[in-house]
C-alpha cells in the first residue's frame, strides 16, 4: 500500500475498534486516540478487558469443534482485527493442517499485520481480503478469497464480535442472510455480539451514545435472530464465557462481567 493511501485511510485522531481491541487485549498497535476511547468505556464498564479475552477464547473453543469434530476445513473470518496468536488458521490448521482460511478486514493496519503474519501451513493456506462486512458481495468475489474457499462446500462464517459494530440502519441482519445465501449446506455461522442484557440502563446508554463509534448492543432475542432457521449447536444461546467452556479454568466470569452474546448455527444440508 502506497504512503500516501495509508495516509490517507488511517486516521489516527479517530478511535479504531480493531485498535482499541488491540489496546485491551496489551497490544501495542493502538493510537492515542484508541487508549482513550478504551479507557473510557473501561471505565463505565470494567470488566471490558475480561470481556475481549473470552470473546477471543470463545472463538478458539469453536474453531477447535468445528474443524475437530464436524470435518469443516474452510473459514471466513469477518472482522479479523490485529493479529493475536493463537489466530483462527492456528487453531484450525492445529487440527487439520489442510485447513484454508479467508481473513477479512477493513483496516490496513490490520492488513500490514496479517499480510506478515498470517502464514500458512504447507498443506493448508491462508489469505486477506481487504473489505466491509456491509459490502458481502465484494468480500464473497474477491479472487483471494475465490482462489482459497471453495464455496461449494461447507465453510465456517465467522463473525465474531463484529455485527453490533452495525446500526440497523445498516440492515445487519440483512447482510448476514446474504453471506449465509452464498454458502453451500452444512456450513457454520459463529457469531458473538455484545447485549444491552444485564447491563444497567445508563450505562447501555453511555456505550451506545456514539462517542465510541457507530454499533449497537443487541438484546438475547435480538441476537437470535441472527441464527433464526439455522440448527444451533449446543448449548445454544449462552455467555462466550461459558460455550463448551468445561475445560477453562474456573470459577467463570458472570454473565454480568462479560455481557456478550455466543452462539454457532448449522446450515441444513440437501
Amino acid at each position: 500500500m502506497a504512503s500516501s493511501e495509508w495516509t490517507e485511510r488511517v486516521d489516527t485522531t479517530v478511535a479504531h475498534p480493531a485498535r482499541r481491541y488491540d489496546y485491551w487485549l496489551g497490544g501495542k498497535d493502538n493510537f492515542a486516540a484508541d487508549r482513550e476511547s478504551g479507557d473510557a468505556i473501561a471505565a463505565a464498564f470494567p470488566a471490558i478487558r475480561t470481556a475481549v479475552v473470552e470473546n477471543r477464547a470463545f472463538m478458539r473453543r469453536v474453531v477447535k469443534v468445528l474443524a475437530g469434530q464436524h470435518g469443516i476445513r474452510q473459514f471466513l473470518d469477518i472482522g479479523t482485527g490485529i493479529p493475536t496468536s493463537p489466530n483462527v488458521h492456528e487453531v484450525a490448521q492445529g487440527v487439520a493442517p489442510d485447513a484454508r482460511v479467508v481473513y477479512v478486514d477493513n483496516d490496513p493496519i490490520v492488513l500490514a499485520h496479517a499480510r506478515a503474519l498470517l502464514t500458512s501451513t504447507p498443506q493448508g493456506a491462508t489469505a486477506y481480503v481487504d473489505a466491509d462486512l456491509r459490502d458481502p458481495e465484494r468480500i464473497l468475489d474477491d479472487p483471494a478469497l475465490k482462489a482459497t474457499i471453495d464455496l461449494s462446500r461447507p465453510v465456517a462464517l465467522i463473525l465474531v464480535a463484529v455485527v453490533h459494530f452495525l446500526p440497523d440502519e445498516d440492515e445487519p441482519y440483512d447482510l448476514v442472510a446474504r453471506l449465509l445465501s452464498a454458502l453451500a449446506p452444512g456450513s457454520f455461522l459463529v457469531m458473538s455480539h455484545a447485549t444491552t442484557d444485564g447491563l444497567a440502563p445508563e450505562l447501555a446508554a453511555q456505550i451506545q451514545s456514539g462517542r465510541h463509534g457507530p454499533g449497537k448492543l443487541r438484546s438475547r432475542d435480538e441476537f437470535a435472530q441472527f441464527t433464526a432457521g439455522l440448527e444451533r449447536l449446543e448449548p445454544g444461546i449462552v455467555s462466550v464465557a461459558e460455550w463448551r467452556a468445561e475445560a477453562e479454568p474456573g470459577p467463570r466470569p458472570t454473565f454480568d462481567q462479560v455481557a456478550v452474546w455466543g452462539a454457532v448455527g448449522r446450515k441444513a444440508a440437501g
